[in-house]
């Protein structure tokens, strides 16, 4: 066995790590240098990449902007033409109500409808012994108000079974396009397949394109007989696609959610003011029920209303008043969603 003397052990130890410091320093500024370098140079490139990277930042917000001014064009354009639109549906004829109400008949044949129920009114008020005042009354409100109520009925029932089917028509189109069908197919579809009064209207949409209208054109065309607000919604969809492009079916698909919502929101107001408008209803029927009620136990009481002066004014004071409390309640429960 060798044995090792402990001062020559600690000698070498000493002589290694003062070598050792002796390289580190004649190496220090070499590998300082080398740091130094590596760093300036992934600063660089890291610099290079910011670069790139802000570059292409510009460049998608220089497109974002051409984009967004482009569409801000088109709807500002469509928005005009839109109110052109709404003045000339607000005036709308006798012959456009009478489509939108989804009938086949003329002006000339409503208003000699018109007359001949005035006439028949008339006829039976006369005989009945009814006063002559009161007779022209009827006569009037029959020949004149009734027929215009009855179209308007017809108008509004029309147009809520088309809001009932209208987003069914839209979730169509959508699978159409997405399995790669063209637009004017789709509507094709819709006219060919869809449930009335919805595949009327697009029938009407696709003749107009035979005619030489454009798809946004005949789409805008609709308004004039289906004057809601869904329609012109779907109208601009079509017309910003058509001049900015995009993903029409996820616009579409879009509009057919924000529709349904819009139908759930004003069933959940219908239902919600139910309470109110069976009070007002309630409340506008009273005084006739009354007055029926007084007439059949004591008709002798009530019937001063009627023959002498000062009741007739009293019943046309009580009716001014209850038509200006009855408009008050109505305003008071209609919303606009």
């Amino acid at each position: 066995m060798f044995g090792f003397d402990p001062l020559v052990l600690a000698i070498i130890a000493l002589a290694a790590v003062a070598t050792a410091g002796i390289a580190y320093g004649i190496l220090y500024s070499r590998i300082e240098v080398d740091k130094k370098t590596a760093s300036r140079i992934s600063r660089v490139k890291a610099a290079e990449t910011d670069t790139a990277k802000v570059k292409a930042a510009r460049d998608r917000v220089q497109e974002i902007s051409k984009r967004r001014k482009s569409v801000q064009d088109s709807l500002k354009d469509i928005e005009r033409k839109q109110e052109e639109k709404t003045k000339k549906i607000a005036s709308a004829s006798l012959k456009s109500r009478l489509v939108q109400a989804g009938l086949t008949a003329t002006p000339s044949q409503y208003y000699i409808a018109s007359v001949t129920l005035g006439l028949v009114v008339l006829v039976f008020a006369f005989l009945g012994g009814i006063p002559l005042l009161v007779t022209f009354g009827m006569a009037f409100v029959a020949g004149f108000g009734l027929p215009r109520w009855i179209l308007g009925f017809l108008i509004g029932r029309r147009q809520k079974k088309f809001l009932g089917e209208f987003p069914n028509a839209l979730d169509v189109m959508v699978r159409s396009i997405r399995s790669g069908l063209p637009l004017n197919d789709a509507l094709r579809l819709i006219a060919a397949d869809g449930q009335d009064p919805v595949k009327s209207e697009f029938r009407r949409v696709v003749e107009s394109q035979q005619v030489g209208l454009s798809v946004p054109e005949a789409c805008t065309r609709m308004m004039l007989t289906m004057p809601l607000s869904e329609v012109n919604f779907f109208a601009i969809v079509i017309a910003i696609q058509a001049q900015a492009g995009g993903n029409l079916s996820e616009s579409l698909s879009n509009l057919s959610r924000v529709l349904r919502d819009r139908k759930k929101m004003r069933s959940k107001v219908q239902a919600l003011s139910m309470e109110a408008k069976a009070s007002a209803a309630i409340i506008g029927a009273l005084p006739f029920i009354v007055a029926f009620l007084v007439y059949m136990t004591s008709p002798n009481y009530i019937m001063i209303l009627f023959t002498d002066p000062r009741g007739h004014l009293i019943l046309g004071a009580s009716g001014v008043w209850m038509s200006i409390g009855i408009l008050v309640m109505r305003n008071m429960i209609q919303f606009d969603i």
